[in-house]
């Protein structure tokens, strides 16, 4: 029997231990200590943000957005129905609609073209999603927001280290969130952050962050004494997981260029059986610098992906699907709505296995992955690559990693 490939591994960068030792020994382990302030600042840095605050998720920092929007029970936010439930949970807590529209087929991200025809009197908030770190179109959704006086809010929670026209994705609208979790290229096994990119958003952020209090004020001396000010919760992550993160944040760039060769590896593999029409491989637009989060096939359709699943699992290759769109689901049915039909999302959500990829997988294991593909997928007599074929084609263009340094020499 092959040894399992995993989908999904953890990997470490040899300073987590040491940072959540010195933590221990510093004997303050609640959240807001020297740790989560080493992170912020180094997130602000990579991204060039104004304000970043650690949270205990995505999911948290989402919801401290829809905070910050005051959305209010009606008011309407448009999102893809292709994305995880807590894009549209983050709305539906503050008794707003979360309104789906399609995807692109390129990216699968939302369509920049269905977005006005859902916008209506009660629409308050447009929020994208990049998926697999591939940016959506954010000149042309910043842009309509602008015009119809929409607040935008990016769900950027597979997009650290990944840009569009090279800058950071999850710092074009008022705020962004990005996530940690354990599954993602940095980790801190649960764990997230908020970016801040609208000044007037600011001041208030750290209130709701602090659950509801002035506190970070009066730690700062800038009040007498903290109390009760705002709504809030308690969103900060302790002082072990700033530890454990900021490693992964300051070895960041060789995980993501790990990840991302990984992704090459698997692109210019299957470029036989794509041809052969066996399946769609992902498609990155130029301005998009993308950190290899995600690789994904597109089968032919619902049920030979379904059987792929089956088979692939058979043969030890821990390959699986994605989201179930959230307007087909019980709670997206009953707390939003769609504007239109949403024939692409249908498709494509039906026909999309992930292959497994993280910073530590190899070649040799990359080669039986393509190989079980073509087994379960294409057509008979259909020959794949040998493991030479494994390699990553030359360069086109920068990489995310290139773009990045090119934006910290700038400030």
């Amino acid at each position: 029997m092959l040894d399992r490939i995993a989908f999904n591994k953890p990997n470490f960068t040899g300073q987590e231990f040491q940072y959540m030792k010195e933590a221990m020994e510093n004997r303050s382990l609640s959240g807001n200590g020297k740790f989560t302030a080493l992170c912020q600042e180094l997130l602000e840095r990579q991204l060039v943000a104004r304000r970043a605050l650690l949270t205990t998720s995505a999911t948290a920092a989402l919801e401290m957005a829809t905070i910050l929007a005051n959305l209010s029970p009606g008011d309407e936010v448009i999102m893809p129905s292709f994305t995880f439930c807590s894009t549209a949970n983050a709305v539906v807590l503050r008794g707003a609609v979360p309104v789906f529209v399609d995807i692109r087929p390129d990216t699968l991200n939302i369509d920049e073209n269905a977005i006005e025809a859902a916008i209506t009197p009660r629409t308050r908030a447009i929020c994208v999603v990049h998926y697999a770190g591939v940016g959506a179109q954010m000149d042309a959704i910043m842009e309509i927001a602008e015009r119809h006086g929409l607040i935008v809010i990016e769900d950027a929670a597979q997009a650290y280290h990944a840009t569009f026209r090279g800058r950071p994705l999850g710092t074009f609208g008022a705020a962004g969130a990005i996530s940690f979790h354990e599954t993602k290229n940095l980790i801190s096994g649960e764990g997230g952050a908020l970016v801040v990119n609208d000044p007037s958003w600011a001041a208030r952020a750290e209130i709701i962050w602090e659950k509801g209090t002035n506190r970070a004020a009066f730690a700062r001396g800038e009040v007498a004494r903290y109390t009760w000010v705002d709504v809030g919760s308690s969103f900060l992550p302790s002082e072990l997981t700033a530890a454990f993160l900021l490693a992964q944040l300051e070895g960041g760039d060789d995980l993501t260029e790990r990840r991302l060769a990984a992704w090459r590896r698997y692109d210019a593999a299957l470029v036989p059986l794509e041809a052969a029409g066996v399946l769609s491989r992902p498609r990155v637009p130029q301005e998009c610098s993308h950190n290899g989060h995600i690789y994904y096939v597109l089968a032919r359709d619902a049920a030979v992906r379904d059987a792929a699943l089956v088979r692939l699992r058979e043969e030890n290759v821990m390959a699986v699907m994605h989201y179930v769109p959230l307007h087909s689901a019980p709670a997206g049915r009953r707390f939003g709505r769609t504007a239109g039909p949403l024939p692409i999302t249908d498709d494509l959500s039906s026909r999309l296995i992930r292959l497994p990829l993280h910073a530590s997988i190899t070649p040799q294991e990359q080669t039986r992955v393509v190989a079980a593909l073509a087994r379960v997928l294409a057509p008979a007599g259909w020959q794949p690559r040998d493991s030479a074929a494994i390699t990553p084609p030359p360069a086109t263009a920068p990489s995310v990693m290139a773009v990045m340094d090119d934006l910290r020499r700038a400030v």
